[in-house]
């Protein structure tokens, strides 16, 4: 039987960097959970690596097909953005496990849909003004900086990533990035292969 490793933690964390680090590792052979969304592709992402990318229409013929697993719309400088996960088919925990990305928010909606067993937390932690100068410096690289946005995804994470939410979702053992990133990804791989080891 398969899990879906789902990784979480606030913007800038490093979530990304470890997630490309442990889906090419073939020790763990994890296929990808991808999700969708309707804000603008950025500088470096690629369509169906690191979201499928639509817009409105496409949102709401996946709603009337039945296939929406979850959905969270954030009200940007930019106007909404949907993020969301489909069951389009490509799921199959019989056979495979997953690695994912996305928030607390999501690891809940996917929890409750796959079922709690299936669902295994990594939750990244990074000092917020390390992960503050990070955002910075990621935002100057990109060929329109969108500070404003910058600064409300900063903000927010602080609300959706509160110490009582993180509790409520059961979210017990960290990884925490604040310096040395290759030795945050090898105790994670340790994590997961004690899971597997758990299961026999």
């Amino acid at each position: 039987m398969g899990r879906i490793f789902y990784i979480m933690g606030k913007s800038v964390s490093g979530k990304d960097t470890i997630y490309r680090q442990l889906i090419q590792d073939e020790e763990f052979g994890f296929r990808k959970l991808v999700p969708y969304t309707t804000r603008p592709i950025r500088s470096g992402e690629k369509d169906g690596e690191d979201y499928f990318f639509t817009d409105e229409a496409g949102l709401e013929k996946i709603r009337q097909e039945g296939k929406l697993v979850e959905l969270r719309t954030y009200q940007t400088a930019h106007g909404p953005w949907h993020y969301f996960t489909v069951d389009d088919g490509h799921i199959d925990l019989a056979q495979y496990s997953y690695l994912a990305i996305g928030t607390l928010e999501s690891y809940q909606s996917l929890r409750a849909y796959f079922g709690k067993e299936m669902l295994v937390p990594v939750f990244i932690d990074l000092d917020d003004g390390v992960r503050l100068q990070r955002a910075l410096d990621r935002e100057r690289m990109q060929e329109s900086p969108k500070y404003k946005e910058m600064c409300r995804r900063y903000l927010a994470d602080l609300e959706d990533f509160s110490e009582e939410k993180v509790a409520a979702a059961g979210i017990e053992k960290r990884f925490f990035n604040n310096n040395e990133l290759t030795e945050c990804i090898e105790k994670i791989k340790i994590y997961i292969r004690e899971i597997w080891n758990e299961e026999g």
